[in-house]
């Protein structure tokens, strides 16, 4: 399976075997064309089959190429917003909308793997650690609200019970969800895949599609050396959304995150106990847990350049160490990274435009919410859009600052909320 360097990982050298399919290379007809193999359009895929649909799904590189084969594999239920501030802005109805969907997401994923048997190293448990006293305040209030208005309970965590889930950082508490956890990201991806193509789906690998045509009645692609002709087209690219579909591509901008496995650590347990995957309040967070055979998987620091590091291990070590100095002369066996499509509101982009169906910018929140914005979309396409409109109704912006200007804006906001890090 051809890799790019950045994703040499951890994930990619324990995946589950999958063997590379074929580029299209000739016409080919079907109900729906997906565009991008990761969990967006596998999920999309695989339910719109399950619906007797006839499917295509093109991935430019290989299945779970993207932030689906390269994530840190935390399950956080909800969304970047918590429900007191969703409520706040859109309204109780809306927001019980938005919860049933978003939480229900949790489900989604977990029925996935258990009906198909993914082994992908599910675990139980994520901890939200405050990295200052006020976030602290903050999340119990968020934690309080959440449980009274929309029955969902989370364990407060006080500062002097934190080590029951992690000794290191210095928090001043947090949130434990049980319902929430963590996983092998590219292994589920993989698994999606090969119950995509038992439901009938047909899959083109390394065929990069160019922007769909939208001809009324049906859609036109030219992909790789063939060409598609689909009813409807679902877009589940993320960051490669805007270079396929132009006119979404200043509601996004990508950001780069980069992740380390240690080698296997004799004491994991100690500096872990509870195996919960845990994420600090930071904006600029740190996130990290336990794999299946016992290394600590850390993912810290931002790049808002597309350039990664020269040395991807050193620049990721140093947060690490920060947490667990007891790290520092740790060997670091993988250390990969990818791009994130972040929103300017940080929730996720769903829409249509005629034919075309889409979802993006999950702002790194994306492993749970990306299976239920496919499902929502395979639903949409057979006419019932009541659910993929509570996402699609979301208000959103584009970033300012035109074809040459919203990167670098956005970028000079980020380094802002960095910076606010660090005070």
């Amino acid at each position: 399976m051809r890799r790019d360097p950045l994703a040499n990982s951890y994930y990619a050298a324990t995946a589950l075997a999958w063997d590379t399919q074929a580029s299209l290379a000739s016409a080919e007809n079907c109900d729906i064309a997906i565009i991008g193999g990761g969990f967006t359009g596998l999920s999309a895929a695989l339910a719109c089959a399950e619906k007797g649909l006839s499917v295509i799904l093109l991935e430019a590189r290989s299945i779970g190429f993207g932030a689906s084969g390269r994530n840190g594999g935390q399950l956080i239920p909800g969304l970047r917003w918590s429900m007191r501030e969703i409520d706040a802005a859109f309204g109780r109805a809306r927001a019980q909308a938005i919860f049933d969907l978003a939480y229900g997401a949790v489900d989604r994923v977990k029925s996935r793997i258990a009906k198909h048997h993914i082994p992908c190293d599910a675990k139980a448990g994520h901890l939200e650690a405050a990295y200052k006293a006020a976030h602290f305040d903050v999340m119990q209030r968020d934690a309080a609200f959440l449980a009274q208005h929309f029955g969902w309970e989370a364990e407060i965590v006080l500062a002097k019970d934190i080590g029951q889930h992690i000794n290191g950082g210095g928090y001043h508490g947090g949130i434990y969800d049980a319902q929430g956890g963590h996983f092998h990201p590219l292994n589920y991806a993989l698994g999606l895949a090969k119950a995509a193509q038992k439901a009938g789906v047909r899959i083109y690998e390394y065929t990069a599609a160019q922007t769909p045509v939208d001809k009324g009645t049906h859609v036109e692609i030219r992909a790789g050396a063939g060409t598609l002709t689909a009813k409807h087209v679902i877009m589940g690219a993320d960051t490669w959304t805007g270079s396929i579909a132009p006119k979404l591509n200043s509601y996004t901008v990508p950001i780069m995150n980069y992740n380390i496995a240690t080698a296997p650590l004799p004491d994991a347990d100690q500096l872990l106990p509870s195996d919960a995957a845990i994420a600090d309040s930071r904006f600029v967070l740190n996130y990290f847990r336990l794999s299946a055979d016992k290394r600590l998987i850390f993912g810290g620091g931002e790049k808002y350049v597309q350039t990664p590091p020269s040395d991807i291990a050193a620049f990721v070590r140093k947060h690490m160490v920060q947490v667990f100095p007891s790290l520092a002369q740790t060997t670091i066996d993988y250390a990969w990274g990818g791009a994130v499509g972040v929103t300017m509101n940080r929730l996720p982009h769903m829409g249509r435009s005629g034919n075309v169906f889409y979802a993006h910018g999950f702002s790194g929140h994306g492993a749970l919410v990306t299976t239920l914005a496919g499902e929502l979309m395979a639903e949409a396409v057979v006419g019932t859009m009541t659910r993929f409109d509570v996402f699609a109704n979301l208000p959103h912006s584009r970033f300012p600052g035109g074809k040459w200007l919203s990167r670098p804006l956005a970028t000079l906001g980020l380094l802002y909320y960095a910076m606010r890090d660090r005070l």
